[in-house]
């Protein structure tokens, strides 16, 4: 899962410094760095300076550093983590960039933000042509109905609804009803029996989800992985089977799974199973948490809907608005106190345990594309040291006419570092704390199985 994290943000380090490199090129502004990771021990820019490896064109020093943690273009006549406002005392040369007007300061300051965002969307769009290629149209779970789990019964809805539009625009693909849009507070229009009715999602809705909240009314299921040496796999369980039975009871849908295996809690059951059109009885042994030890894999006995390009342009772009937008409003809530910090912020260790133990590249393009996103909306946080605080700074300088000292700019410049220090501290702490300690929060607010 290490190995997946640093190449994940490798990508998205790489495209960031890229794209302010490039901006400060376009307009004639020297970058005299441009390192993948950190030459120095981050963020005291005069210990252990060495790299791995590095080569020299024109003004720029290319190289690869040995912390790695991120990386940096280092733009001459910028106070930064790597240089202050004593290196900057001379009278500004015109290829520096304090010597730039405020305007193209700013272009060049918002060139990486612009390039994670551009990034996230050409993932998304990569990952629904390479992966998941088609989609289950809504207007064919609506020919049955939704099965409604008993969260998605809590706020208001049936099985047998179907699903008009959400937050009040129709839609076409099912999974868009259960968007980080729709389970963060959002509204899911349905008509039941011929009326229309709206159901509100409380904004605290994700707390509540253990796994799903509304699948459509059939569904098949497949042993999908089968990490370790569990019980499935002792009982003769191999990827891609279908389950069709426990004992006696059919299994028509994920619940039916769940329900049978906890009636078999501490027990033997007999599990039939569907193998290449062949059937097969296995015998398993089901644990006390009414689990045997496999990964499941849901599929519907719907036509799919092939993405086109068109498609896979639209739902691209809107992936990334949703997930831009859902994290301003996480970010909001966080601020105002409705979501903890330690809740919400993450570390590395905590990025690095959604990658999995196992490299899956689906799941790797799919979570790289999201923190794609993220990286560029935490950069605008209006922190010195991140690029928001130096975009800040520039605004304030064009609407006052005024340029701010560079002294000013190097002090902001350490109190925002010292800020993303503290942040790192307690993130990694946190995690640390949650991974040995205690539960996560989400199992803490999550209410218990029947067995």
């Amino acid at each position: 899962m290490v190995g997946q994290l640093i190449l994940a943000l490798s990508i998205l380090v790489f495209v960031h410094e890229l794209g302010h490199f490039m901006a400060a090129k376009a307009f004639k502004t020297r970058v005299e760095k441009f390192y993948l990771f950190f030459d120095f021990m981050f963020p005291i820019p005069t210990l252990l300076n060495f790299s791995l490896f590095k080569f020299k064109r024109g003004d720029t020093e290319y190289g690869l550093g040995w912390f790695p943690m991120g990386g940096y273009v280092q733009i001459a006549g910028m106070v930064d983590e790597t240089q202050d406002a004593s290196k900057l005392s001379a009278t500004p040369e015109p290829w520096e960039f304090r010597a730039k007007p405020a305007w193209q300061r700013l272009i060049i300051m918002i060139g990486g933000v612009v390039m994670n965002v551009l990034t996230g969307f050409l993932i998304f769009a990569y990952y629904l042509n390479t992966y998941e290629k088609e989609f289950l149209p809504v207007s064919e779970v609506n020919k049955e109905g939704i099965y409604a789990y008993q969260a998605a019964q809590d706020i208001g809805l049936q099985t047998g609804d179907k699903i008009v539009a959400v937050n009040g625009k129709p839609i076409e693909r099912f999974r868009d009803v259960k968007s980080m849009g729709v389970i963060l507070g959002g509204t899911i229009s349905v008509d039941r029996n011929g009326k229309q009715m709206d159901i509100k999602v409380p904004a605290d809705f994700y707390k509540r989800l253990r796994e799903d909240f509304v699948t459509p009314m059939r569904e098949s299921v497949y042993v999908d992985q089968l990490p370790g040496d569990t019980n499935a796999k002792k009982a003769g369980l191999l990827p891609n089977d279908q389950i069709m039975a426990i004992d006696s009871m059919p299994i028509q849908r994920f619940s039916d799974l769940q329900m049978a295996l906890c009636k078999k809690s501490n027990e033997t059951a007999q599990v039939s199973i569907l193998r290449n059109n062949q059937p097969q009885i296995l015998t398993a042994q089901v644990d006390a948490n009414g689990k045997i030890g496999f990964a499941p894999r849901m599929e519907y006995p719907y036509t799919n809907q092939i993405y086109t390009t068109s498609d896979i342009i639209k739902y691209s772009l809107k992936e990334g608005y949703e997930v831009t937008a859902t994290q301003i409003v996480s970010l909001g809530m966080l601020f105002t106190g409705k979501v903890k910090a330690t809740e919400s912020v993450s570390s590395p260790i905590g990025i690095a345990q959604l990658y999995g133990s196992t490299w899956d590249w689906a799941r790797f393009w799919r979570l790289t594309g999201l923190i794609s996103f993220v990286l560029a909306i935490m950069n605008l946080l209006p922190i010195p040291a991140l690029d928001g605080g130096h975009i800040v700074f520039l605004l304030i300088e064009m609407i006052t006419r005024r340029k701010i000292p560079e002294v000013i700019l190097e002090k902001a410049q350490g109190v925002g570092m010292f800020l993303l220090l503290s942040l790192m501290v307690f993130a990694f702490g946190n995690d640390i704390y949650k991974n040995t300690f205690k539960k996560t929060p989400t199992e803490q607010t999550m209410p218990k199985k029947p067995c």
